[in-house]
């Protein structure tokens, strides 16, 4: 793995000289950005000699709490790990008062030891090296859905989607509503001014399928690693500028119980090292690699589904007729599938993955899509008769629908601990186990709801 060179510093430096602070941020693998605030004067020494981490940043809950037996806390005396920038991630936060830029860095892979195991981001640059040896170079794209929420909850004390600037608040759903998307137009003109400064490739907003939900699409990179290091900057970027326009950023995948769920769609293809897509055909399902790619991705679902959905809020989006995936299936040009091959000219051929909810570690998803891609290359593996009309009553094999499932699925997953790595699982489990058993114990108003006076 390759760092930032001194000299991205030295320029940045030279041509903002205004910038008085740098947030320096590694992404956990809950997908939470955690780091250092440094004054400009640091900021050199961080390029030069890395900047030390605890091990135990990289082994947290998502409540910020330690797991001991992710083996990154007392039994290595919570060592100092370090980290260096990741090349094009210094950038302006131009939504901060203080005049403040921001540099993502990764665990260095022996200077980080042992936080270096549970890097995302190293896992993903593990598994892009494993496709580019045999030939294959990814291309990929996110597209991450978000509600805007009031920082103003409603009188049960509830998150609730932003009022629009007439006062009003949205109570239908208008998707592809253009008035909704006017309505957020001060929102969306700071969003794309700092996409652009920040180099994002944000293109198409759409009004989506409830009040105050949003989708704004990136752009396909031929580096699939630098799409998702966009996604996560552009996931931190959305959360800010909410922030400056007094609303809240939401990316849970189901705020609530009777709005649609919040996904992030991964468009994925590979191409050879000229850069050619190697799915382009002319056949609307592709070409027969396409089709093992497809196979791969379905065979390994289960055993990365929870890498696709997280948390116990996750499964909560998995419901019929919902736009969101119930089954291992495959569709062309259908959006009732869990792997969708979108139409368009021959040489934009490539997967629509439609499973991951909007709180997905871009870079473990991304990993899992495309180690099963692998695997489907090199077992050619044949995914079936693609599914036509409605999948939902098609389904043959559904998805689990609960969080304890799909981590036991992880767990007892051969091909995962070969492809990730025993030490990455054991600090990734450790922590789902412990988010599990603490989510479980926590007793609240629904349990209140049906049992303080009927059991």
């Amino acid at each position: 793995m390759s760092f930032a060179p001194l000299q991205e510093a030295l320029s940045f430096l030279e041509l903002n000289p205004d910038i008085e602070m740098f947030e320096l941020f590694i992404l956990d693998n809950n997908g939470v950005p955690r780091g250092k605030l440094l004054h400009r004067d640091e900021l050199l020494a961080v390029y030069e000699s890395g900047r030390p981490l605890p091990s135990t940043t990289l082994g947290l809950t998502i409540n910020g709490e330690d797991v001991e037996n992710s083996g990154l806390v007392w039994d290595v005396g919570d060592i100092d790990c370090r980290a260096y920038p990741v090349s094009g991630s210094l950038q302006r936060m131009p939504w901060r008062q203080i005049p403040t830029a921001a540099v993502q860095v990764s665990m260095h892979p022996e200077q980080g030891m042992p936080a270096s195991v549970a890097d995302p981001r190293r896992l993903l640059v593990k598994v892009i090296d494993g496709l580019k040896a045999d030939g294959y170079y990814p291309v990929m794209a996110a597209e991450l859905e978000f509600y805007l929420l009031d920082r103003q909850r409603d009188s049960n004390g509830r998150p609730q989607p932003h009022r629009d600037v007439d006062g009003g608040r949205p109570v239908a759903t208008q998707v592809y509503g253009l008035r909704e998307l006017e309505q957020i137009e001060p929102f969306l003109a700071d969003l794309y001014s700092a996409c652009k400064l920040q180099g994002i490739p944000a293109r198409t907003a759409i009004s989506e399928y409830a009040p105050g939900q949003v989708e704004i699409t990136l752009e396909h990179r031929a580096d699939a690693l630098q799409a998702m290091d966009e996604a996560v900057r552009y996931k931190r970027l959305v959360k800010g500028i909410a922030h400056k326009h007094g609303m809240i950023a939401c990316f849970m995948a189901k705020p609530f119980d009777d709005l649609a769920g919040t996904g992030m769609h991964m468009h994925v293809s590979l191409a050879d090292e000229q850069g050619n897509n190697l799915f382009a055909s002319e056949a609307a399902d592709g070409t027969p690699l396409l089709r093992h790619a497809v196979g791969g991705m379905l065979t390994t679902l289960l055993d990365s589904l929870l890498l696709f959905c997280p948390n116990a809020n996750s499964y909560r989006r998995f419901q019929t007729n919902s736009y969101a995936p119930l089954s291992a299936t495959w569709g062309v040009d259908n959006r009732t599938v869990s792997l969708r091959v979108p139409g368009g000219p021959a040489y934009t051929r490539h997967i629509e993955h439609r499973i991951c909810g909007a709180d997905a570690n871009p870079y473990l998803a991304a990993a899992a899509i495309l180690a099963g891609i692998h695997l489907g290359i090199r077992q050619q593996l044949d995914p079936g008769a693609p599914v036509e009309g409605n999948g939902y009553s098609q389904a043959a094999q559904l998805l689990p629908t609960d969080w304890l499932t799909t981590l036991r699925a992880l767990e007892a997953s051969g091909w995962a601990r070969d492809v990730f790595g025993s030490k990455f699982l054991q600090v990734y489990l450790a922590v789902k186990h412990a988010e599990y058993r603490q989510f479980m114990g926590e007793v609240g108003e629904q349990d209140w709801r049906w049992y303080l006076h009927q059991a």
